[in-house]
């Protein structure tokens, strides 16, 4: 699998468990939008409303689908998750050569576990994810479990 050699773009989500109350349904996202701008040239759209990127839009659905399968594996292992937990994930988009690439850094919270648990529901997790089975050989990445 080739590494980005030239980073030109990063994704970023934030993801945390939306508590809805009995019956309600799945509820709205919430998306913080940017625009990206390459150095020396702000890009500006005063009239056009802002949207995601297509790598937010990647990095977005997959940390929701991601941190649904950490609650899920947990629910089968019968661990209950703090109420802060919570999913970054930061999309590069880069090249190597000619080549195109994306890779993934994630970083799951997982407060008030115990470091080696939360590291096997983090990894177990990719194992259900079907965002992660799509990308499994396809691109890089690499988790980062923290339990402070």
């Amino acid at each position: 699998m080739s590494k980005i050699e030239k980073l030109l773009f990063t994704g970023k989500t934030h993801t945390t468990v939306a508590r809805a109350p009995s019956g309600a349904d799945h509820g709205t996202v919430n998306l913080s939008l940017s625009s990206p701008s390459h150095t020396g040239h702000e890009l500006a759209f005063p009239d056009v409303v802002a949207h995601p990127t297509a790598e937010e839009l990647f990095a977005g659905a997959w940390s929701a689908c991601y941190i649904t399968a950490i609650s899920l594996v947990a629910a089968q292992k019968r661990i209950t998750l703090p109420p802060d937990l919570s999913v970054d994930i930061d999309i590069d988009l880069g090249q190597a050569g000619a080549e195109w690439l994306l890779a993934a850094r994630f970083e799951v919270r997982i407060p008030g576990l115990p470091q080696d648990v939360a590291e096997k529901l983090a990894h177990a997790a990719h194992e259900v994810c079907p965002y992660s089975k799509a990308t499994r050989g396809n691109i890089g990445v690499v988790v980062n479990v923290i339990t402070s």
